[in-house]
Formats: structure tokens, C-alpha cells, sequence
């Protein structure tokens, strides 16, 4: 802080001794080269810095032509890629269309195969059943008649007369043929 104040110190006392006064004497105080060479830098700067000005714009405008090239480029891009999602969106509703369809078409085909399965099967069933039904027909017909003859035996070992014997053969054949 002390050096702070040290060189504002000197500062001040400085600029006390620089204020003396004007002097009126164009040579002495070198306005007149000072002027010259203002204007030479100035006369000589500005056609420098024109031209850089002017490259600066030129690079500017090209950048700025370029920039809307590239938005032109990407506008062009974002439409085609709308277009192809469109036309992506179009072909995903077809495909989904075409599975649903082809969905139904299977699930009706496995119900008509079931069902004619079970047809199937239910008409082999009533074969079985018939078919074992004639058996158990059979046999109790054949148990009939086992035990027709077993008695008309035991009927005539008895002595039977022919007339009985007829009449119970005739009773018996009547049943094997109901």
C-alpha cells in the first residue's frame, strides 16, 4: 500500500512540472508532421483496411452462401426423409394388414381341422360302439343258445315230447333271430 502511494506521489509531481504552458510555434512543436504523417497513415490505412474490410465481406457473403446452401441441401435431405417415412408408414400398414389376415386364415383352418377331427373321431367312436355292441349281442346270443340247448338237453334227457321240443327250438330260433 505504502508503494502504492510512493508512485502516485511521483505521478502527481510529474504532471505538475509538465504544465507549462502552449507553445504557439507550429515548427517548434512538429504539428505540422505530426499532420502530415496523420494523414499519410490514414490516406495509406484506409486503403488497406478497405481492402481488408472488403475481403472480410467477401468471406462473410460466402459463408453466408454457403450456410444456405447447406440449408437448402438439408431441407431437400428432411423432405426425402419424410417422404421415405410416408412410404416406411404405408408398407408397415400393408404388412400389418396382411399378418392380421393371414392370422384369421390360420386360426380359421386349425378350427376346421379341429372340428372335422372331431368329427372324425366321433364317428369312430360310434363305429367302436356299434362294433362292440354287436359283440356283446353275440355273446349274449351265444349265451342264449348255450343255455337253450343246455336245457332243451336237460329237457330231453327228461324225455321230452316232440312236440315240446319243437316248440322250444321254435322259441329259441324266434329269439336269436330278434
Amino acid at each position: 500500500m505504502d508503494l502504492l502511494n510512493q508512485t502516485l506521489n511521483c505521478f502527481s509531481i510529474q504532471i505538475s512540472d509538465l504544465s507549462v504552458g502552449l507553445n504557439p510555434d507550429i515548427f517548434e512543436t512538429n504539428v505540422i508532421n505530426i499532420t502530415i504523417l496523420l494523414g499519410g497513415i490514414i490516406y495509406l490505412g484506409s486503403n488497406a483496411l478497405s481492402a481488408s474490410l472488403t475481403e472480410r465481406q467477401q468471406k462473410i457473403l460466402g459463408a453466408i452462401q454457403e450456410a444456405e446452401e447447406r440449408l437448402q441441401q438439408a431441407t431437400a435431405r428432411l423432405t426425402e426423409s419424410e417422404k421415405q417415412l410416408e412410404q416406411a408408414q404405408l408398407v408397415i400398414a400393408s404388412i400389418k394388414t396382411d399378418a392380421e389376415k393371414t392370422a384369421t386364415q390360420v386360426k380359421n383352418a386349425i378350427l376346421n381341422d379341429g372340428k372335422a377331427e372331431i368329427e372324425r373321431l366321433t364317428s369312430s367312436a360310434k363305429s367302436q360302439v356299434t362294433t362292440i355292441e354287436a359283440k356283446v349281442r353275440k355273446q349274449i346270443s351265444d349265451y342264449v343258445v348255450a343255455l337253450a340247448l343246455k336245457r332243451v338237453t336237460l329237457q330231453l334227457e327228461g324225455k321230452l315230447t316232440s312236440n315240446l321240443q319243437q316248440q322250444i327250438i321254435d322259441r329259441n330260433i324266434s329269439k336269436l333271430s330278434e
